[in-house]
């Protein structure tokens, strides 16, 4: 049965709905993105569920790697028994959600079967049990940006890794602003990782249509759901909310906060409260990319401003940001930068650019891929994607044994076992 057959929301039949008859799809205009260079060669492989059955029956569930959407939602790694594949399956109780939730639910369930590009993670298998909605997807294998963050790279990834992973991004916002839509939730946790290298772009729940009684517009004025866990990525002039409203430049100040997230292994603003976090981004503080010197985060000397004077987002939030805030906050909080950090022009030229106060001074998603920083961004083999990666290991079966092994662990089974947990988190 479908999930919009399912009589269980609003305990209402609802009709069934051919989202493809509704709206025109223009997504073959895309799909030749995925040849582009940075791509690696061959097919997908693991990342086509598409000649999968929609049987429950059908599927063993192995592992739990996370919980999501305000914990209603248990993502579980499981294995096609016919064809012994491994997909990621996200299991929802409708009968625990409100109104508003399954609203929210039925959204990106109708979204993912409108929108077709090769760097959206979308899913046209979804199907319910009693009242399970549950929806499959590809396995990512190597989990979110936020959890290689956490798990492998705390103090930051290299730069050839930051822009393999925007231009995934940048790819499908392209695709996302040109058919109409906003994401709205542009973080690493969305930011995932297949075992065969492609990039995917996840939060679907977070997108909101600029389209009016077949017009677009050009600003909206709704305010995402779970905003809350949403402030340190979100645009001033989404924050602001007022009369001029935000567009889809707002995402591009999203993806400015990501790109120091990636840059530094923190979030910006995350450590201010909320109220000081809005009035620092509607007050545009100057704030930049820092390059780290081999000292302890919290010595001041070690410190080394940018000369490109810009926002990035930094603020007085985060380890390597606001030198204001290091004097006050512990060095003993403070982790140890492992090496130099000297960032090159053109990720200080990105961030500047993503980060402007204006949004009609940031440049459009299709203008940001010809950016210099992503002419580093080649085609890659399969060995040259585990350089990039290394020392990270993808996720495996539990009965399989790892691909490789990153040095000396210490808690390799408690990294592998968490490393998925950001999968799709709302």
């Amino acid at each position: 049965m479908s999930f919009l057959d399912c009589s269980c929301i609003s305990h209402a039949q609802v009709q069934p709905l051919d989202i493809e008859e509704r709206y025109e799809d223009t997504s073959h205009q895309f799909l030749s993105c995925d040849g582009s260079e940075y791509t690696l060669q061959g097919p997908a492989g693991g990342d086509d569920i598409t000649g999968l059955s929609p049987e429950p029956a059908h599927y063993q569930l192995l592992s739990e790697l996370g919980r999501g959407f305000n914990n209603l939602s248990q993502v579980n790694m499981a294995r096609h028994i016919p064809t012994g594949q491994l997909v990621a399956i996200k299991q929802t109780n409708l009968d625990e959600c409100t109104e508003e939730e399954l609203l929210q639910l039925m959204n990106e369930v109708l979204l993912s079967r409108l929108f077709r590009h090769p760097n959206l993670l979308t899913s046209r298998l979804v199907f319910s049990s009693c009242c399970q909605l549950c929806v499959l997807t590809p396995l990512m294998a190597y989990g979110s940006a936020d959890t290689l963050l956490r798990t492998y790279f705390p103090d930051g990834m290299s730069e050839s890794l930051i822009a393999y992973l925007l231009y995934g991004v940048l790819k499908a916002l392209e695709y996302l602003h040109r058919m109409g839509y906003v994401h709205r939730g542009v973080k690493a946790s969305h930011i995932l990782l297949s075992g065969e290298g492609r990039v995917y772009l996840s939060g679907l729940h977070s997108v909101y249509s600029m389209m009016r009684e077949g017009k677009r517009m050009r600003a909206v004025f709704d305010m995402p759901h779970h905003s809350p866990a949403l402030l340190p990525w979100l645009s001033p002039e989404l924050l602001r909310q007022d009369l001029h409203g935000y567009g889809v430049k707002s995402d591009i100040y999203s993806l400015g906060i990501v790109a120091c997230e990636l840059v530094s292994g923190r979030v910006p603003f995350q450590d201010m409260p909320p109220t000081q976090m809005l009035l620092q981004k509607l007050r545009g503080s100057h704030c930049c990319l820092l390059d780290v010197a081999p000292f302890p985060l919290g010595e001041l000397g070690g410190l080394k401003v940018s000369r490109s004077g810009v926002d990035s987002g930094i603020g007085e939030s985060v380890a390597t940001g606001s030198l204001t805030h290091s004097a006050t906050a512990p060095p003993t909080d403070r982790p140890q930068s492992p090496g130099p950090k000297n960032h090159s022009v053109t990720l200080h030229n990105l961030v500047q650019l993503c980060l402007q106060q204006q949004p009609e001074r940031r440049p459009s998603a299709s203008t940001l891929l010809t950016h210099a920083f992503f002419k580093q961004v080649k085609r890659h083999t399969r060995d040259t994607f585990l350089s990039l990666m290394y020392p990270a290991v993808p996720l495996t079966s539990p009965e399989d044994p790892p691909v490789s092994s990153p040095p000396a662990p210490q808690s390799k089974q408690s990294n592998e076992a968490k490393f998925y947990c950001a999968f799709i988190f709302y």
